[in-house]
C-alpha cells in the first residue's frame, strides 16, 4: 500500500501581541490566518466501509481541526502570559487566550502541532502545519523534522 498525504486549509482571524518585541508587531494587531493541515496515511481498504479509499473524511479532518484550533483562535486575541494588563483585558473582553509562550507564528505552529498530534484517528499522522501569517509569510512545521 502506498502513503498518501492530504493537506485541507481553514481560515481565520485573530490577534495577538510580541511582548518585549523590538518593532512595530509589540502592539496588538490582527491577522488572517491561513492554516494548511497535511495528513499522512494509508488509504482504508475496506470495501464495506462508506470510508473506502480515504485517509481521513476532509469532513472528519474539519471537525478536528475547527474544534482544537479553528473555533477557539477565531477572533481571539493572543497574549503571552507576561503581558501587561492581561488580567483586565481577559475579564473585560471575551475570548482572550494566555498562553505560557510569545504567540509567534511559529510557537503557533508548534503548539497547534501537538494539538493536532493527540486527537487525530489512530491509523494517521500529522505530516505537516504551514501557518500563513500574511499572504505572502508563513511558517511551517514538518513531522519528520521535529
Amino acid at each position: 500500500m502506498s502513503t498518501i498525504r492530504i493537506t485541507k486549509e481553514f481560515r481565520f482571524e485573530g490577534a495577538h501581541a510580541l511582548q518585549n518585541y523590538d518593532g512595530k508587531c509589540r502592539h496588538i494587531h490582527g491577522h488572517s490566518y491561513r492554516l494548511f493541515v497535511t495528513i499522512k496515511g494509508i488509504p482504508i481498504q475496506d470495501k464495506k466501509s462508506p470510508k473506502n479509499g480515504m485517509v481521513i473524511d476532509f469532513g472528519d479532518l474539519k471537525k478536528i481541526v475547527n474544534k482544537y484550533i479553528v473555533d477557539p483562535f477565531d477572533h481571539a486575541l493572543l497574549l503571552r502570559s507576561d503581558a501587561p494588563l492581561r488580567e483586565e483585558i481577559s475579564t473585560s473582553y471575551q475570548n482572550v487566550i494566555i498562553l505560557d509562550f510569545q504567540p509567534t507564528c511559529e510557537n503557533l505552529a508548534i503548539y497547534f502541532a501537538d494539538l493536532l498530534k493527540e486527537n487525530l484517528p489512530t491509523d494517521t499522522a500529522l505530516y505537516s502545519i504551514r501557518l500563513y501569517e500574511t499572504p505572502t509569510s508563513y511558517v511551517e512545521w514538518i513531522a519528520s523534522e521535529n
